[in-house]
C-alpha cells in the first residue's frame, strides 16, 4: 500500500516537473504553374486538360495543397485573338487556382479586359506592385495572403513584372519594382506573423535570383522566362516553372511544429517532384471543353479578314530568293505592332507555298498556314553595323535558297550575289537615310533569328528590348495589321533588290 502511493507521488511529481511538449507535422504541397497559352497544349503534353488532372491529383492526394498561377494565361495564342484569353478563364473555373499573378501577357487586350477576366475568375488575382496612377489598388486586385494550413501560416506573396509598361498594353497602371516590392512585403509578412513566406512572382531571372538571395522567402514559385529550373540553397526553395504545363514541379514541404513550454518553433524541408505532363492522362471534363474550343477554333480560322488588291506568291523560290508581297506584309505587321523601326524574318518561315490570285479573299487560316511554326515578334536594339552583319548572313547563300533570305519594312536593300558571301551588300537605307553605321536602331525580328536561327548570330548582338516572354505570335500581329488595314495591301516596292 504504502509503495503504491510512493509510486504513484513520485509518477505526479515527474510529470508535473516535466516541460509541456507537443510535436506536429504537417505536408504542405506547393503546386505553380505559369505562362499557359494554348488551351490544347502540344500533341504529346502540355494544356489545360492535363493541368486540371494534375492539380485535381495533388489536392486529392494532398489537400494541403496550394495551387497558384504565377502568370500569362490570357495571351498570346491564337483563341485569345478572338475571345481575348476568356477560354482559359473557363479552363482554368474548372479546377480553381488558390491564388493568379498578373502576368505582363495579361494586358495585351490592354487593362480593361484584364478587369472583365479578372471578374469571370473563380480564383483572386493579386499584386502587391501595382497600383493606379493615384496609387490605389486597381479593380480585380487584392494583395498578400495569408492561408492557415493546419495551424501553419502561409503568406503567399504576389508579385507581377515591372517590365509589363514597355512589353505590353497596361495603360496608366503603375509598377513599383519587382524584386523590391516582393523582398519588402515577404519581410513584414515574416513580421505579421507568418510561419511560411511563398512569393509567387511573374519576373525576370534578375529578379528571381535577388529574391532567392534575399532570405526573405521560403519558397518562390515564378514565371516569365520559360525555363524549368529548380533551385534550393538551404533557406529557400526556387521553380521557375516552364511553359504551357509541358513540366510540373510540386514542392512537398514538411513542416515540424514544436511547443514547448508555451513557445512554438517551426522547421521544414522541401522535397522537389517533376512531372512530365507526357505522362498525364487529361481530365475528361476539361477535354470536353477542348474539344469544342478546337472545334470553335476551327470555325473561326475559316473567316475572310481581308480581300487581296494585288497578287500574292509564297512559293518556296521566290521567299528564299527575292522580295515578297507576302515577306513584306509580315514585316510590316511586326514593325507596326511592335513600334520598331525597322523588320527583318526570314523567308524560310514563310511556308504556305501557294499563289494567291487578286481580288481572292484571305483568310485566318490562310495567315496560319503561311505562319505555321508559333513563332514571337520580338525587339532588339541594334547598331547599325550589326544590321549590316544580318543582312550580309541573309544574302549569304542566296544561291542555295537557304531560308535565311531576309524580309524586310523599313529598308531598301541592293545585294549583289555575285560578290563573295557576307561582302554582297551595295546598299542599305533606313526609312529613306543611309544606314549609319554606329546608331542605334530598334529592330523587329523573330525569336528564332534572335536565338541564331538560319545563322543570324548579329541579331543577338545587341539589347533585348522585347524578348520571347513579352513578345506576341506573328500571325496574330499579321492578323491585326490587317484588320488596321482594311485589308491586305502588300506590293512588291522595291525593298530588296538582288543584282
Amino acid at each position: 500500500m504504502f509503495k503504491s502511493t510512493l509510486a504513484t507521488l513520485l509518477a505526479s511529481t515527474i510529470l508535473w516537473a516535466a516541460p509541456l511538449a507537443r510535436a506536429e507535422t504537417v505536408k504542405i504541397t506547393f503546386l505553380g504553374v505559369g505562362d499557359i497559352y494554348k488551351f490544347d497544349g502540344a500533341k504529346q503534353r502540355g494544356g489545360m486538360a492535363r493541368l486540371n488532372a494534375v492539380a485535381r491529383a495533388e489536392r486529392a492526394a494532398n489537400p494541403n495543397t496550394i495551387y497558384v498561377m504565377d502568370g500569362d494565361m490570357l495571351s498570346p495564342s491564337l483563341m485569345s485573338g478572338f475571345d481575348k484569353g476568356a477560354n482559359m478563364i473557363t479552363l482554368s473555373n474548372i479546377v480553381p487556382y488558390d491564388l493568379a499573378v498578373p502576368g505582363n501577357h495579361e494586358y495585351d487586350a490592354k487593362a480593361e479586359n484584364f478587369e472583365a477576366q479578372a471578374k469571370a475568375s473563380k480564383f483572386p488575382w493579386a499584386a502587391v506592385n501595382i497600383k493606379t496612377a493615384d496609387g490605389k489598388t486597381p479593380e480585380g486586385l487584392g494583395g498578400v495572403m495569408v492561408k492557415d494550413v493546419q495551424g501553419v501560416k502561409v503568406a503567399l506573396i504576389p508579385v507581377g513584372d515591372d517590365g509589363t509598361p514597355e512589353e505590353s498594353s497596361p495603360g496608366d497602371l503603375r509598377f513599383a519594382p519587382t524584386a523590391e516590392s516582393a523582398i519588402a512585403a515577404a519581410k513584414q509578412a515574416r513580421k505579421d506573423g507568418a510561419d511560411l513566406v511563398v512569393g509567387v512572382v511573374h519576373a525576370p531571372h534578375s529578379d528571381d535570383q535577388a529574391m532567392f538571395n534575399s532570405k526573405a522567402f521560403d519558397v518562390i514559385l515564378s514565371g516569365h522566362d520559360h525555363d524549368l529550373i529548380a533551385q534550393y540553397n538551404g533557406i529557400t526553395a526556387y521553380v521557375e516553372t516552364s511553359t504551357e504545363a509541358n513540366y510540373l514541379v510540386p514542392i512537398d514541404v514538411s513542416v515540424d511544429v514544436q511547443t514547448k513550454d508555451g513557445k512554438r518553433s517551426l522547421s521544414w524541408q522541401p522535397s522537389f517532384r517533376f512531372i512530365d505532363t507526357a505522362t498525364v492522362q487529361p481530365d475528361p471534363e476539361t477535354q470536353k471543353i477542348v474539344d469544342q474550343f478546337t472545334a470553335d477554333l476551327g470555325k473561326e480560322l475559316d473567316v475572310v479578314v481581308g480581300k487581296l488588291e494585288g497578287p500574292i506568291d509564297t512559293r518556296r523560290n521566290i521567299v528564299r530568293t527575292q522580295e515578297s508581297a507576302m515577306g513584306n506584309l509580315i514585316a510590316d505587321a511586326m514593325r507596326e505592332e511592335s513600334g520598331a523601326d525597322i523588320a527583318i524574318t526570314n523567308g524560310g518561315g514563310i511556308r504556305g507555298d501557294k499563289q494567291y490570285a487578286a481580288g481572292a479573299d484571305f483568310t485566318r487560316r490562310d495567315v496560319l498556314t503561311e505562319l505555321p511554326f508559333g513563332n514571337m515578334t520580338v525587339v532588339t536594339e541594334l547598331d547599325g553595323q550589326h544590321i549590316l552583319d544580318a543582312l550580309e548572313n541573309g544574302f549569304s547563300k542566296i544561291e542555295d535558297g537557304a531560308g535565311r533570305f531576309p524580309q524586310v519594312s523599313g529598308l531598301i536593300v541592293t545585294a549583289d550575289k555575285s560578290k563573295p558571301p557576307m561582302s554582297r551588300v551595295v546598299s542599305v537605307t533606313v526609312n529613306g537615310a543611309a544606314l549609319d553605321l554606329k546608331a542605334k536602331y530598334k529592330v523587329a525580328t523573330n525569336d528564332y533569328m534572335l536565338g541564331a536561327g538560319d545563322g543570324f548570330i548579329a541579331l543577338g548582338n545587341g539589347k533585348t528590348l522585347v524578348g520571347t516572354a513579352a513578345g506576341k505570335l506573328m500571325a496574330n500581329d499579321v492578323l491585326v495589321y490587317i484588320k488596321a488595314h482594311n485589308g491586305v495591301q502588300a506590293k512588291l516596292e522595291g525593298r530588296v533588290v538582288v543584282k
